[in-house]
């Protein structure tokens, strides 16, 4: 039983509710791209469906509009499947149940893919609506966003005529996103010989950081844990005499490293000296990041002395120096939008096999030739310490359009329509209108949305009256849009 059909917009709602029956999580998107593909049929309007279950949608302008440029709609069909414990939905071949209270929707113990349902559910209203007035309209929904925005970075934008864009998938009421960063996972690959020493093993570990997002938190100043494992490592050198035995930290590139740790072998003559430089380091790395970090732990730990590989002295060297003085963290602030992290560098994960050791990197910015020459100068250190570098998961920048006309207008209605300017933001991570920005030359775009709270977890719920006042955002748009 439909419990949406007498909340406004009824006519977006609708839909909603009926995408919210079909099972649309990542990976999992045939059945809800097919139904794009059904309404589209059933309406008479001309579609393409590629092989990937992207879905592009065309409708002429209304009457008074024939002549007007086209104008994108977008957003994505796929969704994250999260439940609760006690939750025994199958998201596979199992639709949501809706819940409505408070003024917000939810799904009983799960999410609701209102990111980004409620972007289709608009985009189809729309396109069955035969009273609202608009501008030629190409609808365009891609899959699998949320794990990598693989239908965007798969589709062919050239049927596409329109370079005005509308994004439906921000999810905070009142913001107008503008920009956001390119970005690259570069792997470091740093070569190393090893040979056999005795003495006493020793583990030092960073612990207890609070790690986060390498995008939009790399600007909270959190220590990084492979970044103070070298910077641990390099004091110790000047110290005493050691073996490297090994060195990791992080689990993925584009995460901020909570743990690293380092196997040694050290002297039992010089054991006195590792515990009174942990004890001090500790003591200045909770000082400098008491804010970020209050948790953060340096410790060693002694093993058994025996016969142990560890890498030669001039990998060691090497290996040191890498760590030491690749960049890390934020690296410039944006000019042209204040607060803005501009570019950035994070290695998340730091590893070392046999005869390598491996740093991998998330690299970010909102100008692409500043994305460029920071995968250019990571290239030169490696080649300085004899290593390689491979790159992949390449997707540009949707840089900040001073001129943009999309953008004023909408500042325009949305002060009429709310009596307050809007904010206008960029994010240090990328969205789908940075593949659109990199296929569609000249492509004027800005991301909306109502507000959506705690998403990607089953307590994801969607504010109604954000959706209509949102939805009536985006009609005043259309209509002005001549």
């Amino acid at each position: 039983m439909a419990i949406l059909s007498e909340t406004p917009p009824k006519e977006v709602f609708k839909y909603f509710e009926e995408i919210c029956a079909i099972p649309h999580g990542s990976g999992n998107t045939k059945q809800i791209s097919d139904y794009c593909v059904n309404f589209a049929k059933e309406h008479g309007l001309r579609y393409i469906q590629d092989d990937n279950g992207n879905v592009i949608i065309w409708k002429e302008g209304t009457k008074g509009y024939e002549q007007s440029a086209p104008v994108i709609l977008q957003g994505h069909l796929d969704m994250v499947c999260e439940k609760t414990p006690d939750s025994s939905i199958d998201f596979e071949t199992e639709g949501l149940t809706l819940q409505v209270k408070d003024g917000y929707i939810s799904a009983k113990d799960t999410t609701l893919g209102g990111d980004d349902g409620i972007a289709v559910a608009m985009a189809l209203a729309l396109l069955d609506s035969e009273t609202i007035p608009h501008p030629p309209i190409e609808v365009v929904l891609t899959v699998d966003e949320e794990i990598g925005m693989l239908g965007a970075a798969a589709i062919d934008c050239s049927s596409l005529k329109s370079r005005l864009m509308l994004n439906l998938d921000s999810e905070e009421e009142g913001v107008l996103l503008v920009s956001c960063a390119g970005g690259v996972t570069a792997t470091c690959h740093l070569p190393l010989s090893r040979v056999e020493t005795e003495g006493t093993f020793v583990t030092l570990k960073i612990s207890g950081l609070t790690g986060g997002h390498s995008g939009v938190e790399i600007h909270k100043g959190r220590a990084n844990a492979n970044q103070l494992l070298g910077r641990t490592l390099n004091e110790l050198d000047n110290l005493i005499s050691y073996e490297l035995i090994s060195v990791t930290g992080g689990l993925k590139d584009n995460a901020i490293p909570r743990e690293a740790e380092a196997g040694l072998v050290v002297a039992y003559e010089d054991m006195s000296a590792v515990k009174e430089l942990v004890e001090k380091y500790n003591d200045i790395y909770r000082a400098e990041y008491h804010i970020t970090d209050p948790e953060l732990s340096l410790t060693v730990s002694v093993g058994e002395k025996g016969v142990y590989t560890v890498v030669d002295s001039i990998s060691r060297k090497y290996m040191i120096a890498a760590l030491v003085n690749v960049p890390c963290g934020v690296l410039r602030m944006s000019l042209d939008i204040p607060g803005l992290v501009q570019t950035s560098l994070n290695m998340g994960i730091l590893d070392t096999g046999s005869d390598e050791m491996v740093m991998k990197f998330s690299i970010r910015s909102n100008v692409g030739t500043e994305k460029e020459e920071m995968v250019s100068r990571l290239k030169n250190l490696m080649e300085i310490f004899g290593g390689t570098i491979e790159i992949s998961g390449n997707y540009p920048a949707w840089e900040y359009n001073k001129d943009s006309k999309l953008r004023n207008l909408m500042v325009e209605i949305f002060e009429e329509q709310y009596g307050k300017k809007p904010a206008v933001e960029a994010i240090h991570a990328g969205v789908e209108c940075g593949l659109f920005a990199g296929k569609l030359p000249g492509l004027d775009c800005v991301s909306i949305g109502p507000e959506i709270k705690d998403i990607h977890t089953p307590g994801e719920r969607m504010d109604i009256a954000s959706v209509k006042r949102t939805w009536d955002f985006v009609l005043e748009i259309l209509k002005r849009l001549l």
